[in-house]
């Protein structure tokens, strides 16, 4: 017997929501995730979940520690009223940057966020391109962990862009740099940067010829903005004809996306793990590109639920060079 198969959501990205409901063919759970006056979070439940197959849509993007209260509360929810079995499905894991201490006296903010899911009540977690791979071993449930940059570098292949080098904007992208030229072709370049602080970025140097090449920035997410606009005005002063970027999660600071927008890109893809708050007109039109990854995690839940295979969703086609 198959469980009933229901999808809930908090405030965080309602559109993806429902729009891997309609994807799937299943009506988005009835629920009020709410305030109470005194500013703590409401929900409430309309409708059994009993013995259901449940799954929370819901990325702990900004403001994060309200949407991650959602989260848990909603997990705590739907634990207390039988569910068979809950997926968190968070395409944006916030505090994903805390994985491990860089100086005495820190936390590992995100094993504690692991921590609380779980004890919460999720079963199950699903998520996009976390910002370390090894967040998944702070979890002893299992995590499908979907590569939604895939979306990006087929984008990019279809665009058929001229003499392509993909750049990774630091060591710990190289990975990813070179998965994406699988896919697209062309070269390789590395930008050597140092964190002298928090938030802070210095870049020291650059591996690799970008001299009249189309140059692809990739980054797992986008926060303050100012690291990927300085890299790329680097690529254009070694002589990129010009700079694509693209990243997964656009996590945008307050004032971030002007700055986008006002930035030498040529154009800037991104996924839909987070919303992207609607902007002022922007003349000639906007630089930014979204994709979505409502079909992806679509799949997915409907595979998980199906006790299928998911392991389909994390290869990618390799381009013959």
């Amino acid at each position: 017997m198959t469980w009933p198969l229901q999808i809930f959501t908090g405030n965080a990205n309602r559109p993806l929501a429902e729009a891997i409901c309609r994807a799937l063919g299943v009506p988005l759970g009835d629920a009020v995730v709410g305030r109470y006056r005194n500013g703590e979070t409401r929900v409430e439940l309309n409708g059994s979940v009993r013995g259901g197959d449940v799954y929370v849509i819901q990325p702990t993007c900004s403001p994060v520690n309200e949407h991650l209260m959602e989260l848990l509360i909603m997990l705590d929810a739907l634990r207390r009223s039988s569910a068979r079995r809950i997926t968190a499905v968070m395409p944006y894991y916030g505090y994903a940057k805390q994985e491990k201490k860089t100086a005495p006296r820190e936390p590992i903010s995100a094993k504690l966020v692991a921590n609380l899911l779980v004890e919460a009540g999720a079963n199950r977690v699903l998520t996009c391109d976390l910002h370390a791979p090894a967040i998944e071993g702070f979890f002893d449930i299992p995590v499908d962990h979907l590569q939604a940059r895939m979306l990006l570098a087929t984008h990019l292949r279809d665009l058929a862009l001229a003499h392509p080098v993909i750049v990774a904007p630091d060591a710990g992208r190289v990975g990813w740099a070179m998965e994406f030229r699988d896919i697209i072709g062309g070269d390789l370049a590395i930008i050597a940067k140092q964190h002298p602080g928090v938030d802070h970025t210095r870049m020291i140097d650059m591996v690799g010829d970008v001299a009249g090449r189309t140059a692809v920035l990739i980054d797992d997410m986008i926060l303050t903005g100012g690291t990927l606009i300085a890299a790329g005005r680097v690529l254009l002063e070694r002589g990129a004809r010009e700079v694509y970027a693209c990243a997964t999660h656009a996590a945008f600071a307050e004032g971030v996306r002007a700055q986008l927008e006002a930035s030498p890109f040529t154009r800037l893809l991104l996924t839909d793990t987070v919303p992207l708050l609607e902007g002022p007109y922007y003349p000639g039109g906007s630089k930014i590109e979204v994709l979505s990854v409502a079909p992806m995690l679509a799949e997915a839940i409907d595979r998980i639920h199906s006790d299928r295979s998911v392991s389909s969703l994390f290869r990618h086609e390799s381009r013959t060079r």
